[in-house]
Order: C-alpha cells, then structure tokens, then sequence
C-alpha cells in the first residue's frame, strides 16, 4: 500500500492530519493545473480550493485503482469544465514561448516591447489571437491539451484520469492541434504546433 493510500484510509477515518498532509503534496500541482485551466491566478485558486473541498467530501469514492494525483486532476479538470463562467480560457505556456521566442530574435539595439510601440501592439495582437483560438476548443480538449502538453501526461494517463478511452483522447487531442492550427495559422511556424499521437 503506497503512502498516498495509506493517508486516504486514515483520512477516511476522521485523521484532518492525513488530509492536510496530501493537501500539502499536491496543492502545487493541482493549482498550476488550475491556472492553466483558467487563466487567471484568482479562478485558479477559486477552483484548487473547491477541488480539495470536493476531493474530502469523496474520499469513500477514491478506490485505489488509479493514482491519487490522476483522481485529483479528474475533479480538477470536471470542476473546471462544469462551471458556467464566460470567462476565457487563455494558453499561459503558449504566450510564454513566444514571448521568449520573440525576444530572443530581438536584436539588441530593437529595444524591449515596452520601449516599441510597434512590437508591443504586434504583441498583444498575437495573444488576442491566442486566446481567441483557445476559445474554438470544447471544455474537454482544452483540458486534453493542457494535461498533454503543460503537465506532460501521457494519453494512456489522461484517458485513465478523465475516464474516457484512449481512442477518444487521442481524437480529441488531435481536434484540438488541428484547430489551434487553423486558428493560428498565420503563426504557425512560430509556435511549431505538430500533431503527434505518440
């Protein structure tokens, strides 16, 4: 029996000890997957705190047939797809990359950004457009394509987490790059979007 286990029985009998220590392991992770998901600092930490109040009130559910981290990414990413809020879902990882790609083809005597009004609006045109193509994507690949690509979970680990089968994370995986391919297609080179199904 594995320690995560272990803390999951104890918890179950009434140890607040047991469960403030797996929060403590995996309040890390659960938030930069919250912040992924969402966006934004304030929602990411809106929903790793439901998902932990979630995640007490199932501990009966928690069988022990998949790892503890996967249960918790499945209520993570369920909580996250049933909320209504019409907020937009943006791509930290994505605007990151090429945000560093950019200025590392900045030569020096271009300035910063900041200092370029041409090369900031350019900037913030780009995000736009990222956001927008972010937007093109159902709840459910959104959440594939952030396990995949920001958590690196394998697909075989994503389809265990989300309970669907491979086949469908695959597909779903495979949707989600063609339209952000389409949606970007102007910068596609940049962002090096590939599909792979590995």
């Amino acid at each position: 029996m594995n320690q995560d286990v272990m803390l999951v029985e104890r918890a179950r009998q009434g140890e607040k000890a047991a469960f403030r220590e797996l929060v403590e392991r995996y309040k890390k992770r659960i938030y930069y997957l919250s912040l992924d998901l969402t966006g934004n600092h304030h929602d990411a930490e809106d929903l790793s705190q439901e998902v932990f109040i979630k995640a007490y009130r199932s501990l009966k559910d928690f069988r022990g047939d998949a790892k503890f981290s996967s249960w918790l990414y499945r209520i993570a990413v369920n909580t996250c797809i049933s909320q209504s809020r019409k907020k937009s879902y943006t791509a930290m990882k994505l605007q990151e990359n090429f945000e560093q790609e950019a200025s590392e083809r900045q030569s020096p005597d271009e300035g910063s950004f900041g200092q370029n009004p041409e090369k900031s609006a350019e900037a913030g045109l780009i995000q736009q457009h990222i956001e927008a193509a972010l937007l093109q994507l159902t709840p459910r690949e959104r959440s594939i394509f952030v396990l995949r690509h920001y958590h690196d979970l394998p697909f075989k680990q994503i389809a265990g987490t989300l309970k669907i089968t491979l086949g469908a994370v695959k597909s779903m995986h495979f949707r989600a790059v063609r339209r952000l391919q389409k949606e970007l297609a102007f910068y596609r080179q940049e962002f090096g979007l590939e599909v792979s199904n590995e």
